[in-house]
């Protein structure tokens, strides 16, 4: 698959279907945030990024007709955050779900229409239908492209590493259900949110399926032989092969499998210490 990676210079993917990487490289959003347009006359904006002015400005020199649609996977300040300045310059419509409670969200983001699970978009060239996808955040969505069985997953699914869950709006639990949802959408390819594109979805969400359960695995073994731990003192039991410094990130995820296995009546929390229930 196409792996130019530069920004500001839109890769053609597919027929009516372009990738413009944000200026944004790092440990969490890979080459970068991926801004897709969709459209050749009247173009989509799916995830335009961090407010970036060069950005900004590139997504609308690469894109090859009138931007009439932005949309949203979720509200995070790596995919949503120029939306709003990008619809200002162009009177775009705005599509998506308003940012939820939380530090790490953009409340800026005010859609002309809140999406729900099934709603599309519908227009002369192509369709794009809203798949709702908990789990990374609660008002994520990916976006299914009708014609290609194409999904634009957003954070649902990168390629190259994994998402990180951070509850209290990340939901493990909400997170593996959308992913076996996934599986019975009948998809060609996943376009991710960072990374190159996926053109083997069902092992790809198969892999990660197995390797959130793996590691509540090794999240149970913890707690059984380590029972009455805080969330730090399990963290480097559970992530032993993972760099300490990275540790209080891990932390998050770790978190995000407790409340799961909470839930599920198989973890018990007393004054801050977990144990196997």
């Amino acid at each position: 698959m196409i792996s130019d990676f530069t920004p500001g210079r839109a890769a053609v993917l597919a027929p009516g279907v372009r990738r413009l990487v944000a200026p944004n490289p790092g440990m969490m959003t890979g080459p970068g945030t991926n801004t897709y347009l969709v459209g050749e006359d009247e173009v989509a904006v799916i995830d335009p990024g961090p407010r970036i002015e060069a950005h900004i400005d590139a997504i609308q020199a690469q894109s090859p007709g009138r931007i009439r649609w932005i949309l949203c996977t979720h509200t995070h300040p790596d995919h949503s955050p120029a939306a709003m300045p990008l619809a200002g310059a162009t009177g775009a419509e705005l599509l998506g779900i308003p940012a939820p409670a939380g530090k790490v969200q953009d409340k800026s983001f005010d859609p002309n229409r809140v999406l729900a699970d099934g709603d599309t978009l519908v227009t002369g060239e192509f369709v794009l239908r809203a798949v709702h996808t908990p789990g990374h955040a609660s008002n994520h969505l990916c976006f299914r492209h009708e014609m290609h069985r194409w999904l634009f997953t957003g954070d649902h699914i990168m390629n190259g590493s994994t998402v990180v869950i951070d509850p209290p709006d990340g939901n493990m639990k909400h997170y593996l259900e959308s992913l076996e949802r996934l599986k019975t959408l009948e998809l060609a390819a996943l376009a991710p949110g960072h990374g190159d594109v996926i053109e083997r979805p069902l092992n790809a969400i198969d892999w990660l399926i197995g390797h959130r359960l793996k590691r509540e695995a090794k999240v149970v073994s913890a707690l059984e032989t380590h029972p009455g731990l805080t969330l730090t003192e399990l963290t480097p039991h559970v992530y032993s092969e993972v760099d300490p410094g990275l540790h209080s990130l891990a932390s998050r995820s770790l978190l995000a499998h407790l409340g799961k296995l909470e839930i599920e009546n198989r973890a018990v929390c007393v004054d801050e210490r977990w144990s196997a229930n």
